[in-house]
């Protein structure tokens, strides 16, 4: 997804900075260190020695070939250190680099390849998640309260709203798993605050957590980006068809509050187009909709359903305004 030079540098600046802390931190737990154990002090110093000497060696001596020795004399000095820390209670890595993002070591690239962290920074900061970033604080399954669900069982559909959640809860966390070879997609419909955005956004933080590219938008905000793009445009500078794009890629779409949009015929060709090329590309969404089915297929193309009902799981949400509740109750 291409940049303006001030958007990439400003990436690149965060990056810089995190390599900073990380090396601002190492060398105070290395102080911390050398002051608990000497004798780590005295082999640092003893690999310094010896590395140097294996550099004189090669000079001398073009024809041979240290590197074997060296490495066997490396793995020596880093075993005993490994056992020094943990004889003094430290883990073996505390003098080692710690890194925010392990794949590309907080540089933002794995060769000449983008990171996924590069990417999900790129999403930040085109299109602001502030708000989703913070709502994920507290809104996560570790948080998800089964109590706002009533057992007792609805008549009509032969389960209660607390066993259907149950379901549901289940079928999210099979998602979440098996998302990497799956690429399944779910919508969730139901009335309103029954907790179909709560689950969108516990998804969310798990595969953020687990290092996914996730972008979350409002329909009326892919609307927008919809209505501003025009697929295949070759124009770098232009954001929001770079936006259009990584929509088109990123690992998990979330498109909330289906339906509530301005919606006309230009708006669901592109919306087919977003939810077919995904499908093709093998990049999950999830979406979330206070219509029901027979809503759904009379709102938008018999294309659009027919792609929903034969590649997305289904899953309804049944229950109380949970909003109305929280009011009550606090």
């Amino acid at each position: 997804m291409a940049l303006k030079n001030p958007q990439y540098n400003a990436i690149i600046r965060r990056y810089d900075q995190l390599q900073l802390e990380n090396n601002r931190r190492l060398e105070e737990r290395t102080k911390e260190i050398y002051k608990a154990i000497p004798e780590y002090a005295r082999l640092d110093e003893e690999i310094a020695h010896t590395a140097a000497e294996y550099a004189r060696q090669a000079v001398l001596h073009p024809g041979k070939n240290p590197k074997k020795d060296f490495k066997a004399a490396m793995k020596l000095f880093d075993d005993q250190k490994a056992a020094l820390l943990s004889s003094h209670g430290y883990p073996a890595d505390y003098v080692q680099p710690q890194y925010h993002c392990p794949d590309c070591q907080d540089t933002g690239y794995i060769g000449n390849q983008k990171c996924h962290c590069f990417k999900q920074a790129i999403v930040d900061l085109v299109y602001s998640q502030s708000n989703i970033r913070e709502r994920l604080e507290t809104e996560n399954f570790k948080n998800f309260r089964l109590d706002y669900y009533s057992a007792e069982k609805d008549r009509r559909l032969g389960i209660s709203p607390r066993e259907n959640m149950e379901n549901i809860l289940a079928q999210c966390q099979e998602f979440i798993t098996h998302f990497d070879e799956s690429h399944d997609n779910i919508l969730f419909y139901g009335s309103t605050g029954v907790g179909k955005t709560y689950l969108s956004n516990c998804i969310a933080r798990e595969l953020l957590d687990r290092a996914h590219t996730v972008i979350y938008l409002t329909a009326f905000q892919l609307v927008d980006i919809l209505e501003n793009s025009t697929f295949g445009s070759d124009d770098e500078n232009d954001i929001p068809e770079n936006m259009f794009n990584y929509v088109l890629d990123c690992d998990l779409l979330i498109i909330d509050d289906l339906g509530t949009e301005m919606n006309n015929s230009f708006i669901t060709s592109r919306l087919f187009l977003c939810i077919n090329e995904r499908l093709l590309r093998q990049r999950s969404t999830v979406i979330s909709t206070n219509l029901s089915l027979d809503e759904l297929q009379k709102e938008y193309s018999e294309r659009i359903f027919s792609r929903m009902i034969s590649h997305y799981k289904i899953l309804p949400v049944l229950g109380d305004d949970i909003r109305v509740k929280k009011a009550i109750s606090g």
